[in-house]
């Protein structure tokens, strides 16, 4: 096993939430930042739609205040709603001078072109045409490799986080001093240390299905986090899109939020028979297609299943081509490849998982449990979200919460202690010749029951069925992880279950129906809206 030299702050994770805090310490501090693959492989750089901020005449901070709390269904730390959405326009003007090239106004008014998304009362979503979180991701890259106190490190699968339990001499302190990662080039397993670790590893999508999170979205941070002593909280809430391309080859194309927001309307196919060509959103809410996405997403399944359908159509052709083209620009032609012309035909879509809305426990300053632990962004459940993500809330919490890390990290400088020597990895493990086709039937068992047990509408008796599947999973996986080389698939498929168990253990606690979690059989909403909070044994 390889020893790195120690880092003063190890960053797992290269997204907006990782970078933002590097960017935001490497002045002071020297910065190891870890990628899972290629530093633009997480989630940030798949974020089409936006980062919302107040920034048009009329808009106030109460208003988007308000807007988080009633998408979150009350169960939203308003101090925290109001702690991200005062610092958001200072995090765009921030992301303006590292180059991000933020849209202009065309012929209105204002520095940027600003989109409305559904949930939103206003005009409020700056964006960089349909790639906002591709231009972000390569201005926080590029600022990062350009920083002489940065070290980037791709290729890392992080296995689990160095603690006081891996100490050669153990204090008991219970502090965490960097991790464990696997190598992807040398199949080895390095430890890096630090005084301060950030996890910054995103959410959990890839639990399911159908899911419009990148490969990587295994929940390695929050299984980390959790086998480590942090509590997990709201892991029930997995926020679905509404609107995923359907398409047999490509799984995980994601129809912005924005299509509607600029005028797209939801309708029935002609499979529908009869009603074919219905507006449908209007029967469901008074708000239509802006609607939040969990209103949203349970329509499209309700008239799915009623129908009998594959999918519903998203229809944007009755706008102007030209208008279509220019704010689509990459959708357009990423469905034209597919052999959908937008301008003129709707885009056949259906919901798919979109993010984790729950996740590690973080005060407003990012820190964990942990003593030397801290987190940023969709790894955590920090009381911005609530029962249900505002649309282009996310990115927002990755710069916010990346600059509250940093400077956290910089005033308890003094409190945070080198680390002392750590046990070097186990590398006497051999290899399983049948460890690869074991772990690909476990991965897609796990997605598939997820998707069915686990979904957009839930029962007692389908979470308890998982959750038998899960408890037989766990002890296959214990035994290959325990008795062979781990390696990055083997990594992912123990933190994919060990997310799937959080996701229902806490969807079985909330006795009720709201946001996120709807049950069939606790349809109404409790008086008081409470956190489920789960602390490890």
């Amino acid at each position: 096993m390889a020893d790195h030299p120690g880092s003063d702050v190890l960053i797992i994770g290269s997204g907006a939430a990782g970078l933002t805090a590097a960017l935001n310490l490497a002045d002071r501090f020297q910065v190891t930042v870890l990628a899972k693959g290629d530093f633009n492989e997480g989630s940030t750089a798949w974020a089409q739609g936006g980062i919302a901020a107040v920034l048009e005449e009329g808009d106030t901070f109460e208003s988007h205040i308000e807007d988080t709390m009633v998408a979150g269904a009350g169960l939203n730390n308003r101090e925290t709603v109001e702690f991200v959405v005062e610092n958001a326009p200072a995090a765009i003007e921030h992301l303006a001078e590292l180059g991000v090239p933020f849209t202009p106004p065309g012929d209105g008014d204002g520095r940027w072109h600003l989109t409305r998304e559904g949930g939103h009362s206003h005009r409020r979503i700056v964006h960089v045409d349909d790639a906002t979180g591709w231009a972000v991701q390569e201005a926080l890259v590029r600022a990062a490799i350009a920083h002489p106190n940065i070290r980037m490190v791709p290729d890392m699968v992080a296995v689990d986080l160095a603690s006081s339990r891996h100490e050669l001499r153990y204090s008991g302190a219970g502090r965490v001093w960097g991790c464990y990662a696997v190598n992807r080039r040398s199949g080895t397993v390095e430890l890096f240390t630090a005084r301060a670790t950030v996890l910054a590893t995103g959410g959990a999508g890839r639990t399911y299905l159908f899911s419009t999170a990148p490969r990587g979205a295994t929940g390695d941070g929050i299984a980390m986090a959790w086998r480590a002593g942090c509590r997990v909280s709201n892991m029930e809430f997995m926020q679905f899109h509404p609107t995923c391309l359907y398409n047999l080859e490509v799984k995980n194309l994601l129809i912005t939020e924005a299509v509607r927001g600029e005028g797209g309307h939801l309708k029935l196919p002609p499979e529908a028979g009869t009603t074919h060509g219905h507006r449908f959103m209007p029967d469901f809410d008074h708000r239509t297609e802006l609607a939040p996405r969990d209103i949203v997403a349970r329509a499209i399944d309700h008239e799915i299943k009623r129908l009998g359908l594959d999918y519903v159509h998203l229809d944007i052709s009755h706008q102007d081509p030209a208008f279509v083209v220019q704010h689509f620009p990459t959708i357009y032609a990423r469905l034209l490849d597919l052999g959908i012309d937008m301008t003129k035909e709707p885009i056949p879509v259906v919901p798919a998982q979109h993010y984790t809305c729950g996740g590690v426990v973080v005060d407003r300053e990012g820190r964990t449990d942990l003593p030397g632990l801290y987190a940023a962004g969709e790894v955590t459940q920090s009381g911005l979200h609530g029962a249900n993500r505002l649309a282009s809330n996310s990115l927002l919490e990755c710069f916010v919460f990346g600059q509250a890390v940093a400077s956290d990290i910089a005033a308890r400088w003094g409190e945070l202690a080198p680390p002392p020597p750590i046990r070097p990895w186990d590398e006497s493990r051999v290899t399983n010749s049948d460890e690869e086709v074991v772990i690909k039937q476990n991965w897609t068992e796990i997605r598939r029951f997820m998707w069915n047990y686990v979904g957009i509408v839930r029962t007692t008796k389908r979470l308890e069925r998982a959750q038998n599947r899960i408890r037989m999973l766990s002890e296959e996986v214990a035994d290959y992880y325990g008795h062979f080389r781990v390696t990055p698939d083997l990594i992912e498929l123990r933190n994919l279950l060990q997310a799937a168990d959080l996701i229902v253990r806490c969807a079985l606690a909330r006795k009720e129906s709201r946001g996120l979690h709807y049950t069939l059989d606790y349809p109404e909403a409790l008086p008081e809206a409470a956190d489920t909070i789960l602390t490890p044994a």
